[in-house]
């Protein structure tokens, strides 16, 4: 039997990451290149007058938090004791950062991390806390309050009863049963303890049109507010051994992945973010192809019901966006969001302040082309009450985009899985291509003055030693930050170049293939 070593592109990253697409490109366009092999990495576009600042990302299968400044050289390095992603910067120079566990049980797909460490400037463990059991595990993304609290995205395990009694119907619950999505706000304590200050459950904001003799019934059409508990046509079978073999191949953690449980991930929030003047929360959910918003001046007795808080609504949804056939307002035609990641306020004092920026990842671009990647600017319709207006067609605006990013040629901007955009300063919006580790600026006319290319990448190991495999996704970041120069992180701190440099990673040969004899 002739096995091959996995090096190319065309792997298919199953569930939700990686939509590789059959079309083919535009005569006279160019091609891309999602992961970015064999290209120039390390700083290849800058122009004068740049804000001042750095470049914060974790280089890929590393403990290493890399700060670069705008030529490119890292000035400083954190490092963590697992893999780390997401890290975010404090003022007093620390980082609080999600750690890719040695383990957890369960949970084998949709981006599980289960740690969260708080490390130093000069890279002390400061805090150091765990997540990740039979029944829950900490997962993508989490959001840093002012108060220090941190906003944490959980998965929930859930049988296929409980999945039943909640009025899912049969035919749409994984054999391994789903993972529904918890939002609890930690406070830490000590070295390694937290306190559960506050938790949001997506199953207590349920519609279905199911089972009529559970107390959530109804038509999802008539709640907006509700999540529906059983959207799409039908849960797919059960992965092949074929396709479970390839996610391993690509260097997928495969210490709890089966067959089974790679379709229990029904919603798939894969972004958080806080808004501290409205007390509200913002997640995405790229199966549901929507961002939504709930409030989080609740009580978490409130935040299990249907009001209470600021907006006298529980934690129900305040407002949606991005595929209003969720809850039967439209159809296809009227869906704006794709696979989409990272989605954030902008913050005050920033152009376009009170916005939302969305990375959508997946586009579609007709039925002869590839699709593409865009990054979006929307402004949400509040009210002066802190609530959302609800359109008499019972959906919610806007239809027209305050501002978007695509490439000039359209196709060659391309990331469908992780990423992120993040508005600067200045204006300009920093831009992280995730699965290429590719970081630019561009301007609001949408020129990019500035580029750097992840040229990093670690040797951590799977659990029993062994080396991970990682192809294509050698340089990939699921998020990169842009800092700016005037930060309190820096107050008194040594910011010139590391002398020598971080060792860039060098790409190995592709192997050859190889022919085994069955015995």
């Amino acid at each position: 039997m002739k096995k091959k070593l996995y090096y190319a592109a065309s792997l298919l990253f199953l569930g939700l990451v990686i939509t590789c697409t059959e079309k083919k490109p535009v005569e006279g366009k160019p091609d891309r290149n999602m992961f970015g092999h064999n290209i120039p990495r390390g700083l290849t576009i800058t122009t004068e007058g740049l804000t001042p600042g750095y470049n914060m990302f974790s280089a890929p299968n590393s403990g290493s938090t890399y700060l670069v400044n705008r030529k490119g050289e890292v000035v400083h390095e954190w490092k963590g004791t697992y893999e780390g992603f997401n890290p975010y910067l404090m003022d007093d120079g620390s980082i609080i950062i999600g750690e890719n566990d040695v383990d957890y049980p369960v949970f084998g797909f949709g981006g599980p991390y289960g740690r969260i460490q708080k490390i130093s400037w000069d890279g002390k463990i400061l805090w150091d806390y765990e997540l990740a059991n039979e029944k829950h595990i900490l997962h993508h993304d989490f959001a840093v309050k002012p108060n220090g609290n941190i906003l944490a995205i959980v998965y929930e395990a859930v049988s296929y009863d409980e999945a039943l009694a909640m009025g899912r119907a049969p035919h749409l619950i994984p054999h391994s049963g789903p993972w529904l999505e918890k939002i609890i706000e930690l406070e830490p304590e000590g070295f390694q303890g937290a306190n559960i200050v506050w938790e949001w459950y997506l199953k207590d904001h349920l519609i279905q049109d199911f089972d009529e003799s559970k107390p959530n019934y109804g038509n999802p059409g008539d709640h907006p507010e509700l999540f529906s508990f059983n959207t799409g046509d039908s849960i797919p079978e059960a992965i092949s051994q074929d396709s479970l073999e390839t996610l391993r191949a690509m260097g997928k953690e495969d210490r709890n992945l089966t067959r089974f449980n790679a379709r229990s991930d029904l919603f798939h929030f894969n972004a958080i973010n806080y808004n501290p003047s409205l007390q509200q929360i913002v997640v995405s959910s790229p199966k549901l192809s929507e961002v939504f918003i709930i409030d989080q001046s609740t009580t978490t007795e409130e935040a299990a019901s249907h009001k209470g808080g600021k907006n006298d609504r529980g934690g129900d949804i305040q407002y949606r966006w991005g595929n209003p056939e969720n809850y039967h307002k439209g159809d296809s035609t009227n869906r704006r969001l794709f696979g989409q990641h990272d989605v954030r306020w902008i913050e005050p004092g920033k152009p376009g302040a009170g916005n939302l920026t969305i990375f959508n990842n997946d586009v579609p671009n007709g039925p002869d082309t590839l699709d593409y990647t865009s990054v979006y600017e929307i402004k949400p319709p509040l009210l002066a009450d802190g609530t959302y207006l609800l359109r008499e067609e019972g959906d919610f605006g806007p239809d027209e985009l305050e501002w978007n990013y695509v490439a000039k040629d359209t196709i060659s901007f391309y990331a469908s899985f992780i990423s992120g955009a993040h508005r600067m300063e200045n204006g300009n919006t920093f831009i992280n291509a995730g699965p290429m580790g590719r970081f630019f600026e561009v301007t609001p006319e949408n020129d990019i003055v500035w580029e750097y290319l992840n040229p990093y990448r670690g040797n951590a190991t799977k659990p029993n030693g062994d080396p991970q495999n990682h192809m294509p996704m050698t340089y990939s970041t699921f998020r990169s930050t842009f800092v700016p120069v005037i930060h309190l992180a820096f107050e008194g701190k040594d910011l010139s170049p590391l002398e020598p440099q971080p060792a860039v990673y060098e790409m190995p040969t592709p192997p050859e293939e190889k022919e085994e004899k069955e015995e």
